[in-house]
């Protein structure tokens, strides 16, 4: 891994569509730099639910940002509810939630909470880049064949022309 840094910033709305959308922005960009997609789009997730759930205000939104110095990819999320820390604690057995920074603590290399200007607080986590970690490919595209696309010439297809009325009948209008 070269020092090269590379940087990631969005604003997302606080709600579960803002959770998801923060974990496949997450993907994408960690693609396009070539990195290795887990465990670093498990934990934005995690992050990502716990602002949408835990760190939500109305009308503010949430940052999460994405950065690579040297072998070290870190992610932070940003809330604007710096009076409520995270902090890991055991779940129940038949609990549906109280996981997710166990899970965080258990695939990052270090991760912490730092507090911001009031009200924000940031979460954050480390994953070093070992080397000889592949990207994962490129997902195949629905309707990708390979084969090359016809470009349209501006010209109805056959099956784009109206259909002729039946023999001996006009069409309305005429």
């Amino acid at each position: 891994m070269s020092d090269v840094i590379q940087n990631f910033s969005v604003l997302l709305s606080p709600t579960p569509r803002g959770a998801r959308l923060a974990r496949l922005l997450a993907t994408e960009q960690l693609r396009s730099w070539g990195l290795p997609l887990d465990p670093a789009r498990l934990i934005v997730a995690e992050l990502a639910n716990n602002a949408a759930t835990h760190g939500r205000v109305p009308g503010r939104n949430f940052r999460l940002l994405l950065y690579v110095v040297g072998g070290t990819l870190r992610i932070e999320v940003t809330d604007t509810r710096g009076d409520r820390l995270p902090h890991r604690r055991a779940a129940d057995e038949g609990a549906e939630g109280g996981r997710g920074l166990a899970l965080v603590a258990a695939l990052a290399d270090r991760w912490g909470v730092v507090p911001g200007l009031p009200p924000r607080k940031t979460v954050w986590a480390e994953v070093t880049l070992r080397a000889g970690q592949s990207p994962e490919p490129e997902p195949p595209r629905p309707g990708r064949t390979g084969a090359p696309q016809e470009q349209p010439t501006g010209e109805k297809a056959p099956h784009q022309a109206p259909p002729l009325p039946p023999a001996g009948q006009r069409h309305s209008g005429e």
